[in-house]
């Protein structure tokens, strides 16, 4: 299936997607817990960093713009700073931005702060309350002429008063499909919609049922599908997946999430694939499929984030075993630059592993451990060829790639054809470089430039008498 998904992927950008809801900002302030203050039983965090988002239906615009979507956003802003902020985001991503200044509110924020993965606290700074008569008319003006160039329209409700009755109704009336993604127990406002997209709490509170098995999921979606006129309801349930529910499907997908790092928003991007795909003539299982391809990537990563179309055919292309960590140099980088957006610290390290024994693993398990991701540079069999002698590699590069990805402390293995990674090392800038304690940081290949941008270079202890070579030489090779 997914060999299916894949082509799927490329006709996504021509088509179009409107997303109409509450936008929004999702700050986020990361630091370290060390102690508690004198002050209250709280933990003190030392800010260390910080960035600012997307979020609510703007997080679903950023979604579709990372899928290569022609993706257009209407909602509501302040004359503010966030305002001004949020407006510059949207709009550096391309696509279509359409932000009506109101003056009865201000541009809301989410503030999480965050120890490691930790989330401390969250402070939301919003009034929310539906927009005044003559602001929803505006509104209503602009949604009519961007509904008529739209596949798809989507309603983005986090409840902060975009979507009232009127609103909805003239998205719904508009003859395109409208995917929901509801906001509390009294779906009337979304009668008629094509599609609706409840998490497990919101499915069991509207539909006033419970929701802990796939029987449970298909009677409480089939409720509210033929309660509301819905003609299919993607309820997403956590670690139990999407189930899809129509008058003639009931198909329940388990969830692809290799790690959960951080659910923020991942709701978000599901409709954004649910959208995208649709758009796109997919069928529902088909746009299930690839939405919650899209959720197992985006819950692996830390914050309000995005699966991006490379990220999304390299997953899927290769999800059926370890050789999901394997990349191309430049899909390191592009992932790299990712978990930098994250705030993650990234190690590299690298060698030729031609026969993997106990002191490979316990080096490496070391390096993860001081480093959030880990990459390892790999020599391609004719450069362990050069290095090595004519008798080597004893394992060709597909088995050492493959087994370097089976394991755990891997997060992605790159070949590389030089005799040295300094190539790779300047493609990929890791925070962290490693080696064994049989090098000097002088003698380290890259140590100069990774120190140059403020990384460091860290020698990992080695297990005494554990060595390929040793190992060759006890088998008479």
């Amino acid at each position: 299936m997914s060999d299916t998904l894949i082509p799927l992927l490329s006709a996504l950008s021509r088509h179009r997607v409107l997303v109409i809801g509450d936008a929004m900002l999702d700050r986020y302030i990361f630091g370290s817990v060390a102690r508690i203050s004198p002050e209250a039983p709280i933990p003190v965090l030392l800010k260390n960093s910080e960035r600012t988002v997307l979020g609510g239906a703007g997080n679903v615009f950023r979604n579709l713009r990372a899928l290569g979507v022609e993706a257009t956003l209407l909602s509501i802003i302040a004359d503010d700073k966030a305002g001004a902020l949020l407006r510059a985001d949207a709009e550096s991503l391309g696509g279509t931005v359409l932000l009506q200044t109101v003056t009865d509110r201000p541009t809301g924020i989410k503030t999480r702060y965050l120890a490691g993965t930790q989330q401390l606290l969250r402070v939301d700074d919003e009034r929310t309350g539906w927009m005044t008569a003559a602001d929803e008319t505006i509104f209503l003006k602009t949604l009519s002429e961007q509904a008529a160039k739209a596949d798809v329209i989507v309603l983005s409700d986090y409840g902060k008063g975009v979507l009232s009755t009127r609103v909805c109704a003239a998205a719904i009336v508009s003859g395109k499909p409208v995917l929901v993604d509801p906001k509390g127990a009294d779906y009337g406002r979304y009668r008629g919609a094509a599609y609706v997209t409840p998490n497990r709490a919101e499915l069991e509170e509207a539909a006033g049922l419970p929701v802990r098995n796939n029987q449970e999921a298909e009677a409480a979606g089939q409720k509210l599908r033929k309660d509301y006129g819905f003609q299919a309801v993607f309820a997403t349930r956590s670690e139990q997946g999407i189930s899809i529910l129509s008058e003639t499907t009931a198909v329940h997908l388990p969830t692809f999430a290799r790690e959960v790092f951080d659910v923020s928003g991942a709701g978000d991007t599901v409709v954004a694939a649910l959208a995208a795909a649709l758009a796109s003539g997919a069928d529902l299982t088909m746009a299930a499929r690839l939405a919650n391809s899209a959720a197992g990537i985006v819950v692996g990563k830390r914050g309000t984030a995005t699966a991006s179309k490379d990220e999304l055919t390299h997953y899927l292309g290769r999800r059926s075993n370890a050789s999901h960590k394997i990349y191309t140099a430049a899909e390191a980088a592009s992932l790299r630059r990712t978990w930098r957006e994250q705030g993650l610290i990234t190690g590299f390290t690298n060698g030729c592993f031609d026969i993997l024994h106990a002191g490979h693993v316990m080096i490496l398990n070391e390096c993860r451990n001081r480093c959030d991701r880990l990459l390892v540079g790999l020599n391609s069999d004719a450069s362990v060829k050069r290095l090595k002698g004519a008798t080597r590699p004893v394992n060709s590069v597909a088995a050492r790639e493959a087994v370097l990805a089976g394991l755990a402390a891997v997060d992605g293995v790159v070949v590389f054809e030089d005799d040295t990674p300094l190539s790779l090392i300047e493609a990929l800038q890791p925070d962290r470089l490693f080696k064994g304690s049989d090098y000097t940081r002088d003698t380290v290949v890259g140590a100069a430039l990774v120190e140059s941008y403020g990384g460091r270079v860290e020698l990992v202890e080695l297990m005494p008498g554990v060595s390929t070579t040793n190992t060759l030489a006890r088998l008479q090779l």
